[in-house]
């Protein structure tokens, strides 16, 4: 057992009172014990209002007389983001939260009558028996500019998934009205949507004058000057379309619909990627992570939505853990497992590293040469993949490090354990 697992277990004395809380929509249920896990107060409903939490709070404080305890500590499972009201309510009134994982409360509920039984009077006394073993993690309730950016990139996010979805609605749409469409225009530009809003089926330019066409696209908001050999070639394309011709009419005022829409959410990712831009340069971590060379504004703004400050975690292991980017072996005796991520973590977040790590590698030429050091050396050469995974953790150790130390960042400094590069750089 680690330090800091003895130290959340001596956090729960015999002055404490733990409160477990199962959480659910409507109505939680909290369960009173003391530090020995004996039960105080059995489970009890709490409403998801402030009558029901002001009376959780009344009878946590008479809890505290009757048992003359003088310390609270309150544990939740975490459901959705259900938990969050009740967060920021026992915040207020200087009540510590703590987190149990879900996974530790359905593998433990057995330990007590033997019994796969579940329901969430018998969760919330298993969650408070964890909470007195030290069993729990820290929450970290987000505020101000934190919250704002986590808001804000997470709305973006959904944005861009409902762009996503819509493109897709086009792509099915044009494979059976216009299958012939894609041959002149792979992707949504400016032309080629202004093409589906003016003539989205081949019957709309058969037969017609490139003039008139190219006339009609002009009138696009966007786009000044479509190109001629384009509307030539899609033109006869349509005299040869084979694409549905039946249903017509709803057809086109469902592609219009679609291009329409598409608009406007290319417009609200825009407008809301230009607050959050805004936004995060009044951190103070703006300045220190800018001078990392291939980190932009945005993907600034996703780090700092997941991770929050950077100086709320003593050691960047903490982060790379956050990340679930810490190794996991299956051995026993002879065997010997391959190692592997845990993926333990926030799943965004790691994805945001994979994503980050890969123009990295091109524009930054200290993770470049670092990528090719890892690669390329004679002793245990890492795969790519392997070699990826490996410098997404020292990208979050450097962005630990010159947040925490308020300096810019050093390729030299990086990379002086491998002075073979230092000199390359």
């Amino acid at each position: 057992m680690d330090f800091k697992q003895n130290q959340k277990i001596n956090q729960v004395s015999e002055k404490t009172l733990v409160v477990g809380i199962d959480i659910a929509k409507r109505t939680h249920f909290a369960c009173f014990t003391d530090d020995r896990g004996r039960v105080l107060q059995k489970s009890f409903p709490v409403s998801q209002s402030l009558e029901g939490f002001e009376r959780l709070y009344q009878r946590i404080l008479a809890a505290l007389r009757e048992h003359d305890k003088t310390e609270i500590i309150v544990g939740v499972e975490p459901t959705g983001h259900y938990w969050l009201n009740l967060a920021y309510y026992l915040e207020d009134r200087g009540i510590p939260l703590v987190m149990t994982n879900p996974m530790h409360v359905k593998r433990s509920k057995e330990l007590d009558d033997n019994l796969p039984t579940k329901h969430d009077r018998k969760d919330a006394l298993v969650i408070a028996r964890l909470v007195k073993d030290g069993r729990f993690s820290y929450p970290r309730i987000l505020k101000e500019v934190e919250a704002e950016l986590r808001a804000g990139s997470t709305f973006r996010s959904k944005l861009t998934e409902e762009l996503g979805a819509v493109k897709n609605r086009m792509i099915r749409w044009l494979d059976r009205y216009f299958p012939e469409f894609t041959q002149v225009f792979p992707s949504f530009g400016k032309m080629a949507l202004a093409a589906l809003e003016c003539t989205p089926l081949p019957l709309d330019l058969h037969e017609k004058d490139p003039d008139e066409v190219l006339e009609r696209y002009r009138n696009v908001d966007g786009l000044k000057s479509p190109q001629r050999p384009k509307a030539l070639q899609l033109i006869e394309l349509a005299a040869q379309s084979i694409g549905v011709t039946e249903g017509c009419q709803m057809a086109r005022y469902e592609m219009t619909t679609l291009v329409r829409r598409f608009h406007q959410l290319e417009q609200d990712i825009e407008d809301i990627t230009q607050q959050l831009v805004e936004l995060v340069q009044t951190s103070v971590e703006y300045d220190w992570l800018k001078t990392v060379p291939g980190l932009g504004d945005t993907t600034i703004v996703d780090l700092l939505a997941e991770i929050g400050s950077f100086s709320h975690y003593e050691d960047p292991r903490q982060l790379i853990k956050l990340a679930g980017l810490t190794l996991r072996e299956n051995s026993s005796g002879q065997h010997k497992g391959q190692k592997r991520i845990s993926k333990r973590g926030r799943r965004k977040l790691r994805a945001l590293l994979f994503r980050v790590m890969m123009p990295m590698i091109r524009h930054n030429e200290a993770f470049r040469k670092l990528h090719e050091h890892y690669t390329n050396r004679s002793i245990n050469p890492l795969r790519k993949k392997q070699s990826i995974v490996v410098l997404c953790g020292k990208l979050l150790k450097v962005l630990h490090g010159i947040s925490t130390k308020h300096r810019a960042f050093d390729a030299q400094r990086m990379m002086r354990d491998i002075p073979s590069l230092v000199e390359a750089i």
